[in-house]
C-alpha cells in the first residue's frame, strides 16, 4: 500500500524509526512522499535514497555518533573555548562532520541534489531566522534565487539539524537581495512535526494516506511542564515553541493517523548513548507501530 510520512525531529531518539521502518516494510507499505524535521529529516532522506530498515540499522552501527561533535580547533580548554565558539560562531560544533556523513551515505545511493530524487517525494523543514521564515525544502529555495535541483540534499538536511546554540547555523544566501545572508537551524523550532504538510490547500484533503511517527506520547499523555526556576521555565517556554502549533493540528482529527513512540527517558543530544540504548529504541519503534498498524484504518 502506498502512503505518504512524516517524521518528527528528535536527536538521537530517532532511532526508533528505524524500527518503525522494518514493520512498514514486513506490512507491505511504500513511502511514496515523506517529509521529515531535523533527526526525522535525516531518516526520510535516507529512505527515499532507498535505504532499507536493514541498511539503515548497519549504517547507525558502524556509526560513531559522538564523531558529529566536531568542535573547531583552539588554543583554550575546551570548556572555555566552547563558550568562546559560541558567542563568536553561534555553535559550540561545527556540524561539518553531520552533512560530510550524509553526503558519503546518500553518494552511495547515487542520490546528490533533489534532481535525483523523484520530484516532491522529499520535503524538509528548517527554519530561517533572519527572515522570520519556516522553510520547507527544496519548495522554498526559490525564495533565495537558489536551484532545488542543484542543491545538495544532505545540505538541506544538515539545515534541518542544526540545534541552535549545538551547532553552528548554516549560512544560505540569497541571490535575488545581493546575496543578503540568512542564517538557518533546525527545523523544529517552527514546526518539529510537519503533519500538516501533505494537505492540499484546495481541498483540505490528503492524496493518499499519511502516516506520521512521532517521538513522544500522545498529546493526551503529556506531562505538564514543571516550571519551579528560571532554567525549567526556559525549558518549558521552548517546549511550547517547538509543539504547540503542530499539537493543535494533531489534536484537530489527525492523531489516529500517527505512531506515537514514547522516547521520555532519552536526550534528544544524549551522543553518548549505549549500544543497549539504541537497541532499546528500535525495539520501542518496531512495538509501537505493531500496535498502530493493528488498529488503523484510513
Amino acid at each position: 500500500m502506498k502512503v505518504d510520512g512524516v517524521f518528527a525531529g528528535g536527536g538521537v531518539k530517532a532511532y526508533a524509526f528505524v524500527g518503525a521502518l522494518e514493520v512498514m516494510e514486513e506490512r507491505g507499505y511504500e513511502f511514496t512522499r515523506i517529509a521529515g524535521t531535523s533527526a526525522g529529516s535525516i531518516v526520510a532522506a535516507l529512505i527515499k535514497a532507498g535505504y532499507t530498515s536493514k541498511e539503515l540499522l548497519s549504517l547507525l552501527n558502524e556509526l560513531d555518533i559522538e564523531a558529529f561533535k566536531d568542535e573547531r580547533m583552539s588554543w583554550l580548554p575546551f570548556q572555555a573555548a566552547k563558550w568562546v565558539h559560541l558567542y563568536f560562531k553561534l555553535g559550540i560544533y561545527k556540524g561539518d562532520a553531520l552533512e560530510e556523513w550524509l553526503s558519503c551515505v546518500l553518494k552511495k545511493k547515487g542520490i546528490r541534489t533533489f534532481a535525483d530524487l523523484p520530484k516532491d517525494s522529499l520535503r524538509i523543514i528548517a527554519s530561517d531566522l533572519s527572515q522570520n521564515r519556516l522553510m520547507v525544502l527544496p519548495d522554498d529555495l526559490p525564495l533565495y534565487g537558489q536551484l532545488p535541483e542543484k542543491f545538495s540534499v544532505a545540505r538541506a538536511v544538515r539545515m534541518s539539524c542544526s540545534i541552535p546554540f549545538f551547532f553552528e547555523p548554516v549560512k544560505i544566501y540569497d541571490r535575488t537581495k545581493n546575496g543578503a545572508r540568512s542564517y538557518v537551524v533546525d527545523g523544529g523550532i517552527l514546526s518539529n512535526f510537519p503533519m500538516w504538510l501533505f494537505m492540499d490547500g484546495r481541498t483540505k484533503k490528503w492524496k493518499r494516506p499519511v502516516i506520521g511517527f512521532q517521538l513522544s506520547p500522545s498529546t493526551e499523555q503529556m506531562p505538564p511542564n514543571d516550571i519551579k526556576n528560571a532554567i525549567s521555565l526556559y525549558r518549558a517556554l521552548f517546549n511550547t515553541m517547538t509543539k504547540a502549533h503542530d499539537s493543535k493540528y494533531i489534536a484537530a482529527d489527525h492523531a489516529k493517523n500517527i505512531v506515537f513512540i514514547p522516547v521520555v527517558d532519552v536526550s534528544a543530544t544524549d551522543f553518548e548513548m549505549s549500544d543497549q540504548e539504541k537497541y532499546k529504541l528500535v525495539a520501542l519503534g518496531k512495538g509501537q507501530t505493531e500496535m498502530f498498524l493493528k488498529g488503523w484504518r484510513y
